[in-house]
C-alpha cells in the first residue's frame, strides 16, 4: 500500500522519521501558506480523511484513559478539558470521555451574542489563529484543578505555550497536562515546554499517540510554494466537478431532511462547556437518533426538494439504555409519500451501502457520535467534516488529499463570505452521505445551486440532511474574573448601514466606532498642538469640511471628465494584482483614501473575473504605524500571504514605508501597496505613475462612506481595540460616495481592452521604485526653508488634503497642469493661498503646509499670510 505522503515526500525531499506506526497515521499534502507548505494530514482524526467513526473516537478515549491513569482519580475529577478548535474539537470531546469525569470545553472562532468571553489565545502558525472561549459557566476555567489541553498534532510548541501563558495569568493552576495524537516537535523545540513550566513554576505533562518528526530540507517553504503554484494551473489537482447528469430511468434524488429527534436543551458541543451530564443525556440518546437516519437512508424522495423522512413501517426503535422510555414519532408529523407509491430498491445482493457522515467545522463532536452510532446498528459508516482550511488536492494515491468540493460558507460568518470544503468526499465511493449542521449553518446558502448540499448531491446517490439545534446559553455570562484580559480576541468589522454608507458586502472597517465623541477641533488650533509637538495629528479631527455650491459643482465635472481614467487605472491595478499577487486576494485599503479604491478594485473583479473578493479597511498612522489588533484579526481570519494593501494614491512614499516597517513583527504579509497613481515611484503594483485629479480626493468622508479619519489616542484606544473613527450620519444629503462608485464602475468595459494591453506592458516592464518623489520632497524642503519633509504633501491628492485639512502656506503648480488643478485652485482662491507656477517638478502639484506654524501667521480672516 502506497503511503499517502509520497507525492510530497518525492517532490520536496520532506522525511517523516519516528515511532513505526507514523506513515499509518500521518499523510502530507501542500497549502498555500507563508509559514509552512506542507500540511500533516492525519488519517485518524476525521477531519480531511474520512475514517471509521469507532477509529476516530478511540483514538481519543484511549489518550483520555491515559491522562486518567496519569492523574488518578482525584486530581481527574478535578481537572478540566480544553480542546481547539476547529481541528480538535471532537478528539478533546473523546479525551474528556476517556477521562470521565471531567467537564469540557473547547476554543471557538464564532462569536456568539450575549455571551461574554472569558479569555483567548492566540495560534501562530494556523490558518486562522485567533480563539475565543466562551464557557455558559464563568467558574468553569477558575478553579485550581489541572487543566488539560488538547490538540491533533503537537508540532513546535508555540500553540499550547500561547495557551498556557495567556490562561495562567488568569487562571493559575498548578498542572496542565498537553495531549495530542501525533508530537512532532523538532529537536530544537524538546525543551521548550519544561523550560516554560519551570518559568511559570507549574508542572506540564505531555501525553501524545505517537511522536516523531518532520525533516524539512533548505528551500523547502519556497519549493513548495512553486509546486503549489504549478498544479493549482492545469494539471492533476482535482476539484471535483459535478456529476454527469443521470438519465431520466434513474432521476437524481433531493437531499432528505430527518429529524433527529435532539434532546431539549442538551449542547450540540463544548463551545459553551460539556458536563458529564450532557455526556449522559447524550448517550441515552443516540441509539434512537442512529435509527431516525437510519430510516432516511433507507427512504426515496422526489428531486423536488425536502420532505419529512417516512420512518418505515414496522421498523422498531432501538431502545435507550438503562431502561428509559423510547421517544415517539412526533404526534402528527406529515410523513413524505414516495413518488408514486414506488418501493424501496433493494441494494444489490452481498452489497452494503457505506456511508459518510459529514460534520461541519467546530462541530465535529455530534456527527461523530452519530456516526458511532450507526457504525454500532451494524452500518458501514465513514466520518469526516468539512473545513475553512485551503489544501491543495491531487488526484494521486501518494497523496492525502485526492478530491476537494469548494462551496461558499453556509453559517453567516462574521467575517464575510468565504469558501469552504470538503476533502476526499468526492469519488470515494459513498453511496450515502449524512450532511450534519447547527441550526446557524441551516441558511439559504446551504441549499443554494452551488451550495453545500447541491454539490454533494452531484456526487453522492443519496443525501441526508441532519440539523442540530445550536445551542445557547440561557443565562448570559456578563462578567468573568477580575483578572485583566490579556487576550487579543477581537469584534468582527463594523459594516454600513449602521457604520459607513458603503454596502455591507463592499467594506468591512476593522475599526471601533467614535461617533459619539468629540473629536473635532478648528484647524488652527490643530496645526499648531501638531507643529509645536503638543499632540500628534491622529488624536483628534479637523472640522469636516462642506464643499460650496461651485465646489461642488466642480467635484461633479471632474467625475464626468475622468471616469472613464480612474476606470483605466483600477482595471490596470486589479488585473496586475490577480496576475502577480494572488488569485483570490484580500484587499485591505488604508482608511480612508484608500477605501474607495479598494470598494472599486473589489467591483472590476466581480464585473471581469466572477471573483466576490473580501475587502477590508484599516487604520495606518503616519509615526505609530498600522493597526497591530486589525493585523491580528485578519491573520485569524484570511492567509496572511493573500492580503493585498490597497491606497488611493503615494505622494512622497512616507506610508508605504511606514507600512513596511510596521509589519517586520507579523509574518507573512507582504508590505507592498497597490495604489491607483504612483507618480512618486514609490511602488510597483500601480495603475498609473501619472499626478492627474482623483475626484475622491476632492472631499472627506462625504465621498469615502461618511467615514472619518482614522483615530488613535490612548485614552480611546486600549491596546486590544481597534483605531477608531466616527461615521458622519448628519452628512448623508451631500453623501456622494455610491455616486463616485457608481460613475467609474460604469465605465468598466469602456475601458476593458486597453486595461487588457497596459497590464500585458506593465507585467514585462522595469517597475523598480525609483523614489523619484521622495527626493523631489527633500529638495523642496530645503530649497523652500521648511526643513521637514512632513510638512511637504507632493501630488493632487496630497495637496487637496493640505488645503481642506491642514495650515496651508503655499502651493507649487506644475506649468502646464491646469487640466487637474481647477479645484485647487478654487481651495486657495478660497483660503487666500498662493499659488506658485515651477518647472521641473514630477507632480501635477505640491502642496505646503506653514512651517513653525502659530496661530499669529494667520490673519483675523484665517487665510494664510507670509511666515516672518
Amino acid at each position: 500500500m502506497v503511503w499517502t505522503g509520497t507525492w510530497v515526500a518525492e517532490r520536496l525531499g520532506v522525511e517523516l522519521i519516528g515511532d513505526e506506526e507514523l506513515p499509518a497515521l500521518l499523510g502530507l499534502a501542500l497549502r498555500r501558506n507563508p509559514k509552512r507548505a506542507h500540511l500533516l494530514v492525519s488519517s485518524v482524526l476525521g477531519k480531511h480523511v474520512p475514517q471509521r467513526p469507532s477509529v476516530v473516537y478511540g483514538s481519543g478515549l484511549r489518550l483520555g484513559r491515559r491522562v486518567r491513569e496519569l492523574l488518578g482519580d482525584e486530581e481527574a475529577a478535578r481537572s478540566v478539558v480544553l480542546g481547539y478548535a476547529e481541528t480538535a474539537t471532537a478528539l478533546g470531546h473523546a479525551v474528556a470521555d476517556g477521562l470521565g469525569l471531567a467537564p469540557y470545553l473547547h476554543s471557538t472562532r464564532r462569536p456568539v451574542a450575549g455571551v461574554a468571553r472569558a479569555g483567548g489565545f492566540e495560534e501562530s502558525h494556523s490558518h486562522a489563529t485567533s480563539h475565543l472561549l466562551l464557557p455558559e459557566d464563568p467558574k468553569l476555567l477558575g478553579g485550581d484543578g489541572p487543566l488539560v489541553l488538547v490538540d491533533d498534532e503537537f508540532s513546535t510548541g508555540n500553540t499550547v505555550l500561547n495557551t498556557i501563558r495567556a490562561l495562567h495569568e488568569r487562571y493559575p493552576r498548578e498542572r496542565y497536562v498537553v495531549v495530542a495524537l501525533v508530537d512532532m516537535r523538532s529537536a530544537a523545540d524538546l525543551g521548550r515546554l519544561d523550560a516554560f513550566a519551570t518559568e511559570i513554576g507549574a508542572r506540564v505533562d505531555l501525553i501524545a499517540g505517537a511522536a516523531g518528526t518532520v525533516r524539512l530540507p533548505d528551500g523547502v517553504l519556497e519549493k513548495g510554494q512553486a509546486l503549489v503554484a504549478e498544479h493549482e494551473g492545469p494539471g492533476p489537482v482535482r476539484d471535483a466537478a459535478p456529476a454527469p447528469v443521470p438519465s431520466p430511468r434513474a432521476p437524481k434524488e433531493a437531499p432528505v431532511r430527518v429529524e433527529l429527534g435532539w434532546p431539549a436543551e442538551l449542547p450540540d458541543g463544548g463551545r459553551h462547556g460539556f458536563t458529564t451530564g450532557h455526556r449522559e443525556r447524550l448517550e441515552a440518546a443516540l441509539p434512537a437518533m442512529a435509527a431516525a437516519i437510519a430510516g432516511a437512508l433507507r427512504t426515496r424522495v422526489t428531486p423536488e426538494g425536502f420532505g419529512t423522512v417516512e420512518r418505515p413501517a414496522g421498523e422498531p426503535v432501538q431502545p435507550r439504555p438503562a431502561g428509559e422510555p423510547v421517544q415517539p414519532w412526533p404526534a402528527g408529523e406529515p410523513v413524505q409519500p414516495r413518488p408514486e407509491a414506488q418501493p424501496v430498491s433493494p441494494p444489490p445482493a452481498g452489497h452494503r451501502p457505506r456511508v459518510l457522515v459529514l460534520g461541519f467545522e467546530e462541530l465535529m463532536y455530534a456527527p461523530l457520535r452519530l456516526g458511532t452510532a450507526l457504525e454500532d446498528a451494524g452500518h458501514d459508516v465513514r466520518y469526516s467534516t468539512t473545513t475553512r482550511s485551503p489544501v491543495l488536492a491531487v488526484d494521486d494515491p501518494g497523496y492525502a488529499i485526492r478530491t476537494r468540493l469548494v462551496f461558499p460558507a453556509h453559517d453567516d460568518p462574521a467575517d464575510g463570505p468565504g469558501e469552504r470544503y470538503a476533502y476526499n468526499v468526492a469519488g470515494a465511493g459513498f453511496d450515502a452521505v449524512v450532511l450534519v449542521v447547527d441550526s446557524a449553518a441551516d441558511t439559504p446558502a446551504l441549499h443554494a445551486p452551488d451550495g453545500l448540499l447541491a454539490q454533494l448531491a452531484a456526487h453522492i446517490p443519496r443525501v441526508v440532511l441532519a440539523v442540530v439545534p445550536s445551542y445557547a446559553p440561557t443565562v448570559r455570562v456578563t462578567e468573568v474574573t477580575e483578572a485583566p484580559e490579556r487576550s487579543s480576541m477581537l469584534p468582527e468589522p463594523l459594516r454600513g448601514p449602521a457604520f459607513s454608507s458603503y454596502a455591507p458586502e463592499e467594506v468591512g472597517w476593522l475599526l471601533q466606532d467614535l461617533s459619539d465623541v468629540e473629536l473635532e477641533a478648528p484647524t488652527e488650533e490643530r496645526e499648531e498642538a501638531i507643529q509645536s509637538g503638543g499632540a500628534h495629528y491622529a488624536e483628534s479631527l479637523p472640522v469636516e469640511y462642506q464643499p460650496s455650491e461651485r465646489y461642488q459643482e466642480l467635484f461633479h465635472a471632474a467625475l464626468e471628465s475622468s471616469a472613464a481614467r480612474i476606470a483605466r487605472a483600477v482595471g490596470t491595478v486589479t488585473e496586475t494584482v490577480l496576475a502577480e499577487r494572488s488569485a483570490r486576494p484580500v484587499l485591505v485599503s488604508l482608511a480612508r483614501a484608500g477605501t474607495p479604491v479598494g470598494v472599486l478594485m473589489r467591483r472590476w473583479a466581480k464585473a471581469r473575473h466572477g471573483l466576490d473578493l473580501p475587502h477590508y479597511a484599516v487604520s495606518i498612522v503616519r509615526g505609530r504605524g498600522i493597526d497591530a489588533n486589525a493585523l491580528r484579526w485578519l491573520a485569524a481570519h484570511h492567509d496572511p500571504a493573500d492580503v493585498v494593501f490597497v491606497d488611493g494614491w503615494t505622494g512622497k512614499g512616507a506610508i508605504t514605508r511606514e507600512l513596511a516597517e510596521a509589519i517586520k513583527e507579523f509574518e507573512g504579509f507582504d508590505p507592498e501597496i497597490a495604489v491607483l497613481a504612483d507618480p512618486g515611484s514609490c511602488v510597483r503594483t500601480y495603475g498609473t505613475r501619472e499626478d492627474f485629479l482623483i475626484p475622491s480626493a476632492c472631499l472627506n468622508s462625504t465621498v469615502s462612506g461618511l467615514i472619518s479619519r482614522t483615530v488613535l489616542r490612548s485614552d480611546l484606544v486600549g491596546p486590544d481595540d481597534f483605531h477608531g473613527a466616527k461615521f458622519y450620519r448628519e452628512l448623508a444629503e451631500a453623501d456622494v460616495s455610491e455616486a463616485f462608485l457608481d460613475a467609474v464602475a460604469a465605465r468598466f468595459d469602456e475601458v476593458a481592452a486597453t486595461v487588457d494591453t497596459d497590464v500585458k506592458e506593465l507585467l514585462a516592464a522595469d517597475r523598480t521604485p525609483t523614489w523619484e518623489g521622495w527626493a523631489a520632497v527633500e529638495r523642496i524642503s530645503e530649497e523652500y526653508g521648511i526643513h521637514d519633509v512632513n510638512l511637504v504633501k507632493p501630488g493632487v491628492g496630497e495637496t487637496t488634503r493640505v488645503l481642506l485639512r491642514r495650515v496651508p502656506w503655499k502651493i507649487l503648480a506644475k506649468r502646464g497642469a491646469d487640466a487637474d488643478l481647477a479645484h485647487v485652485r478654487l481651495l486657495a482662491e478660497q483660503r487666500g493661498v498662493p499659488v506658485e507656477e515651477v518647472d521641473e517638478l514630477p507632480y501635477s502639484c505640491v502642496g505646503l503646509i506653514h512651517p513653525q506654524y502659530t496661530r499669529g501667521a494667520t490673519g483675523a480672516d484665517g487665510k494664510a499670510v507670509a511666515s516672518q
